[in-house]
């Protein structure tokens, strides 16, 4: 066999075995009960756990609750403030617990809807408008119980706070986060 023949060959096997694979980025995903949530997804949302969505507060120095209660020690936090940090991430939980279950049901009626044929543009935009402004309340409860915690804790809780989780670099120190 001519070099150019096994060069061609390669070629084409590169090409269409990755044409193949990109062709495939969803595949194993029809078998979840809800298409459009892992089991991860749902047990995170069943627990009332963030999955992200209080970004934008944690990396710009506004701690999550329950971190900033993991690093207590190192954080120094007094009694009062493992009280009140505790007492945030219970109020949060008992928030985002039923948005997320909420979310669940709304995201496996819309499936529901689409597995039975049954979808229609008028449904399709009710549900879908629903399902985000439940994400919506979801992430804001989120964010907010991070914008809470700020006041419980001093400055220099914050900046070793933003040290230890790995991006203290990263996110700028405003001085009128204390509210």
């Amino acid at each position: 066999m001519k070099i150019s023949t096994i060069i061609a060959a390669v070629v084409f096997c590169g090409t269409f075995c990755g044409t193949a694979l990109a062709q495939q980025p969803y595949a194993g995903m029809e078998a979840r009960a809800i298409k459009a949530l892992s089991d991860q997804q749902i047990a995170d949302l069943k627990a009332g756990r963030g999955m992200g969505l209080a970004l934008a507060a944690e990396l710009n120095g506004y701690p999550g609750p329950i971190h900033a209660i993991e690093l207590a020690d190192k954080l120094g936090l007094s009694p009062d403030q493992i009280a009140k940090l505790r007492e945030l991430f219970e109020s949060m939980k008992a928030e985002t617990i039923p948005l997320g279950m909420q979310l669940i049901a709304e995201e496996r009626t819309l499936d529901d809807a689409f597995a039975g044929r049954t979808i229609t543009l008028a449904s399709l935009d009710s549900q879908t408008r629903q399902i985000g402004a439940t994400q919506a309340r979801l992430r804001a409860a989120h964010l907010k119980y991070h914008l809470s915690a700020v006041a419980v804790l001093t400055p220099e809780q914050i900046e070793k706070y933003k040290e230890l989780r790995g991006y203290s670099g990263g996110a700028p120190h405003h001085q009128h986060m204390r509210h």
